[in-house]
């Protein structure tokens, strides 16, 4: 079976929204790695709707940050929207139909890689409390960024978590996995 997974920058006071505001002081060789293994193993792609809108008007054209533009680009991509219609302009970026879980549940029981999820905290928290989300990579920089979007908020179920795995860079950033506790 396919295993669900996302990674999100994360505050130390649990902002994840605009990590570009924050995170560039503390991205080390030691992350890089991180997010490049993370990468290897992700050969499908979910987005949001307002992820695949910035992403879908950076990535094609971007020559700044050629690793990620030559994953992201090829990588076949879902889309989950209630607003979006039609084909997507996008490379190998394609609309779901229907329910995402059942669209989810569905992709984990085909053939391949990782299935990741970028640019959507939404998607993340969705199938996370579905049972669907199979790692939850935190990458914890040493800032507090005061406000900001944050990945829990107040009134959301108790959901308990197992570590995976954790490794602290060079620059003090913290790279905690975490799947669903079962049991």
């Amino acid at each position: 079976m396919r295993k669900v997974t996302a990674g999100l920058f994360s505050s130390v006071d649990g902002v994840v929204e605009d990590p570009f505001r924050w995170q560039f002081d503390s991205f080390d060789e030691d992350l890089g790695a991180g997010m490049g293994a993370m990468m290897g193993r992700i050969d499908t792609g979910l987005l949001g709707r307002v992820g695949y809108q910035q992403w879908s008007e950076y990535w094609p054209n971007a020559e700044a940050d050629a690793d990620f533009a030559g994953f992201i680009n090829p990588l076949p991509k879902f889309v989950a929207s209630r607003t979006l219609t039609g084909d997507l302009g996008w490379q190998n970026s394609r609309l779901i139909e229907g329910s995402l879980e059942d669209f989810v549940a569905d992709l984990k029981q085909g053939e391949g890689g990782d299935i990741g999820i970028f640019s959507s905290i939404s998607l993340v928290r969705q199938l996370l409390y579905a049972g669907l989300l199979d790692s939850l990579m935190l990458i914890v920089h040493p800032v507090i960024a005061g406000s900001g979007r944050r990945l829990f908020n107040d009134g959301d179920p108790l959901t308990r978590l197992e570590l995976q795995s954790s490794q602290q860079t060079s620059k003090g950033n913290m790279i905690l996995s975490y799947g669903l506790r079962q049991g």
